[in-house]
């Protein structure tokens, strides 16, 4: 018979605790680039991270875009080239119809995604794009290697044809003694507009006062963005030039002189127009 043996204690299984944490949620909106998405979930996390660097840094601008472009299948022009900016930098303007097809307006479409998500704005109607243009900033590579041709699209207006837009109230209010038959713009009854949009930063927004009356505009502004890196170096402002400038053929248009609108503007773009404008800008309705 026989004896039996005793169990060695350190061989047996060594148990893990595991804990269920609650503490931290599985939707998730990134700070940076006020995108929701799943914790945990690979194409979502992956969606996230190629948004993110798009927000931050920009969009790349290749050799297969540029290929399309010199072949003619795409009709774009280069507005202006050489642009040194206060770091240092160098690049470039280029315009394209915003409804346009193939690798270009692929990558214009992929680009808006993003603008819109980090400016909480609806998509644009196919019947807006085909009345628009759009203006990219285009930044050169540092260090491109031979035979190669990289940039990155780090700013970025869509500019289209309108007919009327609305005049901004002055912040000042108006005299109580001034006699209510005067033909002024301070007497006209005017409504707030509010915006609360989610931008990089989500505390940002914006409240102004429009006068409600109509006003021929030809030229309004419905997308603004450029890359958070890239920021105060003066690309808001020359983006908005070239299409002031090029929109209409021949025929420059002038911000200060209320012939420029913008869609309803974020915190940001609200401070962009004032500076850009002279507080001469509109406000229009995208439809």
């Amino acid at each position: 018979m026989k004896k039996g043996v005793a169990k060695d204690s350190s061989a047996q299984k060594q148990l893990t605790q595991l804990h269920f944490s609650i503490d931290s949620p599985v939707i998730r909106t990134c700070s940076v680039c006020s995108l929701t998405y799943t914790r945990g979930a690979p194409d979502d996390e992956a969606l996230h991270r190629a948004h993110c660097a798009r927000v931050q840094r920009g969009m790349e601008w290749g050799k297969e875009e540029e290929r399309e472009w010199k072949s003619g299948k795409i009709s774009v022009e280069e507005i202006e080239s050489g642009i040194k900016l206060k770091n240092g930098t160098k690049g470039r303007i280029i315009s394209f119809r915003a409804d346009s097809g193939g690798k270009i307006g692929s990558k214009l479409t992929t680009l808006l995604k993003s603008v819109n998500i980090t400016l909480s704005a609806p998509a644009l109607a196919p019947q807006t794009l085909r009345v628009s243009k759009a203006y990219l900033f285009l930044l050169s590579s540092d260090s491109p290697t031979p035979g190669s041709h990289k940039e990155k699209i780090i700013g970025c207006v869509i500019a289209q044809r309108i007919t009327t837009a609305m005049a901004i109230a002055p912040q000042t209010p108006p005299n109580p003694t001034q006699h209510s038959d005067d033909n002024t713009e301070a007497n006209i009854p005017s409504k707030e507009s509010h915006q609360s949009s989610s931008t990089l930063d989500p505390s940002d927004s914006s409240s102004i006062t429009l006068i409600p009356i109509p006003l021929p505009t030809p030229l309004g502004i419905s997308r603004l963005f450029v890359s958070s890196s890239h920021r105060c170096l003066g690309i808001g402002s020359r983006l908005l030039t070239a299409a002031a400038t090029t929109f209409i053929h021949g025929c420059p248009l002038d911000p200060k002189k209320g012939e420029i609108a913008f869609s309803q503007p974020t915190g940001l773009g609200g401070k962009v127009l004032e500076k850009w404008a002279g507080g001469k800008g509109r406000v229009f309705e995208e439809t």
